[in-house]
Order: C-alpha cells, then sequence, then structure tokens
C-alpha cells in the first residue's frame, strides 16, 4: 500500500469539526458511546458466531441467513438477501439518499476448513475472525446501539452484508449493489468496515487485473517424441520475457505470478502448462500497458518455441497454443481531496485523537470510487493479524475507539436531527 502523509490540523475544515463536536457531546451520542464499552461480550459473541459459520468463496449463502437474522433481531427495516447473497437492513431517516456500512462476509477459506473459533481472555481466535469477523461484529454493534437510544439521523442508514470481496469473488456482491438500480444512485456515501484497527484511511482504490495464462501442446514421451512443442519451456520463455517489462517509479505499479502448473511426470512433454499472473496500479493505463506486455511476450514465447521444434518429417507438424482468461479486474480510483466524507472522516480522527494514513488499498471501496462515488474503507478497531491463516487473531482491546469512529461519521453524514 502506498502511504500518504497524514492531514495536518491546520487543514482540517471548521464547519465539519464543530459538526463532529457537537454530535459528540450530545447525550445520545455519550449514551451509545458508553454501549459500546458495556456491550463488548455482545459482539465478541457475534463475531465468533458469524465465523464459525463458513463463508467460502461463491458459498455464502449460510453466513447471509445467519446475518439477516441477525438484522431482524436488531429491528433493522426491508431486511432480504439479493440474488448473488448480499444481505440488506435500513434504519430509517428522513431523506431519500442513504449512508451505506458494509462489511465484507466472505472468506478465503475453503468450505472444508475447520472453524475452531474461540476465545483467550481479550483475545479471539481462528480462520476469518479479523477479516472480516471484525467487520461484521462492527456493523452489528452499530446497528445495536442505535436501535437501542433516542439518535435521530437526516439520511437513513443502510446496513450491507456484502458476498465476493476476497480473491476471485473479485468484489462481485459490491459490484452488484451499485449495478441495481435501486442502489446504485441512491447510496450518498460508502463507509465500508474491513479488518482490525483504526490507524488507517482507504480512499484509494488499487486497481488489478489478474490472469490464468494456459499453454498447450501435443505433448508425448520425452525421448521418441523429443522436440515436440514443450508448453513448460514456452511458458518459462513468456516469463523471462515478462519480466523484463519496465515498471514506472510513479504511479506504482507491480506485477506478480503466483502459481505454476502442468506437467504430469518428469519424462512427458506436458500437454499443458499455467501460470497465474497479478497486475496491479494505481492507474489503470500502466495496467493496460502491463497486460499488453504480457500478451506480446505470450506470443514471442509461444513462435520461439514453435520455431525450435523439430517433428519427425513422417509427422505433421503439431503447434503449442495459448489461451488467456481474464480472473480478476477490480478498477482503481480515488476519492476527491475535498470530498466531504474525506473532511468528515479526518475531523472524527482530530476529535477522537486517532491517528490515521489515508492508504491506497484494493477493497469493496473500488467499485464505488471508480464510478465517482464517495467511499473509504477503515478498520473495525482493535488490533489483528494472521489475516488469510487457520492461526488467525483479533484482540478486542481497542475495539471501541473503532466503533466510535464509524458512529460519529456516519451521524455527521447524515446529519443528527435535520
Amino acid at each position: 500500500m502506498e502511504i500518504i502523509p497524514p492531514v495536518a490540523a491546520s487543514d482540517l475544515y471548521p464547519p465539519v469539526q464543530e459538526d463532529v463536536a457537537r454530535l459528540a457531546g450530545s447525550p445520545e451520542v455519550r449514551a451509545a458511546f458508553e454501549r459500546f464499552r458495556s456491550q463488548e461480550s455482545q459482539f465478541a459473541l457475534w463475531q465468533m458466531e458469524a465465523t464459525r459459520v463458513a463463508a467460502p468463496p461463491f458459498g455464502e449463502s449460510a453466513r447471509s441467513a445467519w446475518l439477516a437474522d441477525r438484522f431482524h433481531e436488531l429491528g433493522l427495516l426491508d431486511v432480504h438477501v439479493d440474488e448473488v447473497g448480499n444481505v440488506f437492513g435500513v434504519r430509517p431517516g428522513y431523506g431519500s439518499r442513504f449512508v451505506a456500512l458494509s462489511a465484507h462476509i466472505d472468506t478465503v477459506f475453503p468450505a472444508a476448513t475447520p472453524l475452531n473459533i474461540r476465545q483467550q481472555g481479550s483475545r479471539l481466535y481462528g480462520p476469518g475472525v479479523a477479516d472480516n469477523g471484525a467487520g461484521i461484529a462492527a456493523m452489528l454493534a452499530v446497528a445495536s446501539v442505535l436501535g437501542s437510544t433516542r439518535i435521530s439521523h437526516g439520511l437513513p442508514f443502510l446496513f450491507i452484508g456484502n458476498v465476493g470481496e476476497e480473491g476471485e469473488g473479485d468484489l462481485r456482491g459490491m459490484r452488484h449493489v451499485f449495478a441495481t438500480p435501486r442502489w446504485r444512485d441512491a447510496i450518498a456515501y460508502s463507509v465500508i468496515v474491513d479488518g482490525a484497527g483504526t490507524d488507517t484511511v482507504v480512499a484509494e482504490a488499487l486497481g488489478s487485473r489478474r490472469f490464468e495464462v494456459i499453454v498447450r501442446g501435443p505433448g508425448g514421451h520425452s525421448w521418441s517424441d523429443f522436440g515436440t512443442p514443450n508448453p513448460i519451456i514456452a511458458l518459462s520463455r513468456a516469463i523471462d520475457l515478462f519480466s523484463q517489462t519496465p515498471l514506472p517509479a510513479s504511479p506504482k505499479t507491480t506485477f506478480n505470478i503466483g502459481v505454476i502448473r502442468g506437467g504430469t511426470s518428469v519424462n512427458s512433454i506436458p500437454e499443458s502448462a499455467s501460470m497465474r499472473v497479478d497486475l496491479r496500479s494505481a492507474s489503470m493505463a500502466e495496467i493496460d500497458r502491463l497486460e499488453r506486455s504480457l500478451r506480446i511476450a505470450l506470443d514471442q514465447a509461444l513462435a520461439s518455441e514453435n520455431r525450435a521444434a523439430a517433428p519427425p518429417a513422417t509427422r505433421k507438424p503439431q503447434l503449442a497454443h495459448s489461451e488467456v482468461v481474464e480472473i480478476g479486474n477490480r478498477p482503481a480510483g480515488e476519492l476527491a481531496p475535498d470530498a466531504r466524507l474525506l473532511k468528515v472522516i479526518r475531523a472524527v480522527d482530530a476529535h477522537l485523537g486517532n491517528s490515521a494514513q489515508v492508504q491506497r488499498a484494493s477493497t469493496d471501496a473500488n467499485v464505488p470510487l471508480s464510478m465517482g462515488r464517495e467511499a473509504i474503507a477503515i478498520g473495525a478497531g482493535g488490533s489483528g493479524g494472521g489475516a488469510h491463516t487457520l492461526q488467525e487473531w483479533f484482540d478486542c482491546n481497542g475495539r471501541d475507539l473503532g466503533l466510535r469512529r464509524i458512529l460519529l461519521t456516519m451521524l455527521t453524514l447524515s446529519g443528527v436531527g435535520e
């Protein structure tokens, strides 16, 4: 992630600071803050319950149903699950547009992964407990406290538990939200809660594009069919050529080859070989350039391998060929420096004495940011580690700061009693 220096106090906007201070000082909001401290055991319970329900990529339906039940219990209105598995609930307000609070409910773990979620003191342990059990718990905590206080707000709140954030989910849940006519133009602001912590504001979307590259050939025996085009060698040539692609110092642009597969035995010329390639940049133009470079490298490598092949004179030449399949495409974008949402989160952090930096990352915020909408991704408070491993953990200490941060941001964006 690219780290950008935090805003100076002198750059804050006085009217927004005044709104935040007024809200934080109201009896109702002070009561909500106290509930964030006193109801920690309930929040931890929700977090453990959620992460004990498997939610593998493209298999989130059980967790969707669990979350919909919680939304009903907390008194949210219009609770429903859409056709892809996103869960919605509304807390009414006085306006026609919404402040959305969302958290992705999917995990990176396959369906058969043992979900041994446990608590030891202030720490919770288990796969997915921080990413994004913490975000789910934060969303429920905010909905719960709003329901038990007398806080009124202008714009209504839309709570969303969305699917498909991780890996090959390719942001499909959030894409669907912003492709749905009902929500596309009705969401004024998106506050996305992802993982633990309070030290970041993701206001710049890191674009990425991912491919599976497959090279196929006739295959054969390593002795009798020697000279037949070898897909592994062709793929290796392509990797060597592509890895020489020049990269700019700014905007930061990267590529990675993370998976290679192919072959059946040491004495067989493989019939196929494949690799998975990840391209990332803050600039979609740079990603386009990298994709072109990848395709050119592949074409040159295939031509070289096919030329080098020496089929027996008695056989018709059999050539290697390739297929490039896009398996992920996350758009880039960024929040304008003068966006109201950015002013609000900075003012909230200043009021709470919280130090946070604006960062660039790949989150659900990519979708609205790429559309020119106001969106940020922030943490749920507390602390965590071991994300995407079976040893993942979340420490509940400091959760209340994250929850106060979320609530104050939402209330300031919505307007209270207006």
